[in-house]
């Protein structure tokens, strides 16, 4: 056994009397164990040697519950309760309930007004966005002006014309209708993925 844990081990009755009456309410030795291992660095041999030596020396009572024995802080230490006293200690849990509830919803509350505000762009975010959708924006101006400004534009009279005309040239061609545009140079809104808008 290491040095630590032989200090440990010696400290261990004064410990676990400590920890019983503190919390007031039944555990077993594994119970014991597993809450002050991790904090004081006790084996559970030591607990339950422990636990076994405040029992006989009656300062903690042991039950059987089955095969497992459940240790408690001797009640005769405590002062005697009364009623009233029990009235007012279950109003203020009552009380204290409706706080921590009040609470938890204030804290769910403001969690996901933080959450909403995280996800949000932030000033200079916004302003950089702006920027960036002007210059997008003038762009496609740019382009619809150019487009506008074109003199080479079809009419859907002038298209519908040129179909009409084409139609009757295949009506004798031997080959078909692509092959035909292709020969003689003619280019096709599909050609380009092109879709007129609804006027």
């Amino acid at each position: 056994m290491s040095k630590s844990r032989a200090e440990a081990a010696a400290g261990a009755p004064g410990i676990l009397l400590r920890y019983l009456q503190e919390q007031n309410r039944p555990y077993s030795a594994q119970d014991v164990f597993g809450n002050l291992q991790r904090e004081h660095g006790l084996g559970k041999a030591a607990v339950v040697k422990a636990l076994e030596q405040l029992a006989q020396q009656g300062k903690i009572k042991e039950k059987m519950y089955g095969k497992q024995k459940i240790y408690f802080a001797n009640q005769d230490q405590f002062d005697m309760v009364s009623d009233a006293d029990l009235q007012g200690l279950d109003a203020k849990i009552v009380a204290l309930a409706a706080k921590v509830q009040s609470l938890q919803q204030s804290c769910r509350h403001m969690e996901a007004e933080l959450k909403e505000l995280t996800s949000a762009l932030t000033t200079p975010e916004m302003q950089k966005e702006i920027q960036e959708l002007k210059k997008e924006c003038a762009g496609y101006t740019e382009r619809l002006k150019n487009i506008k400004a074109a003199t080479n534009h079809v009419t859907p009279e002038e298209k519908e014309q040129a179909t009409e005309l084409c139609d009757a040239i295949l009506e004798g061609y031997a080959k078909s209708k692509k092959q035909f545009f292709e020969e003689v140079g003619i280019e096709t809104d599909e050609d380009y993925n092109v879709t007129l808008p609804d006027l």
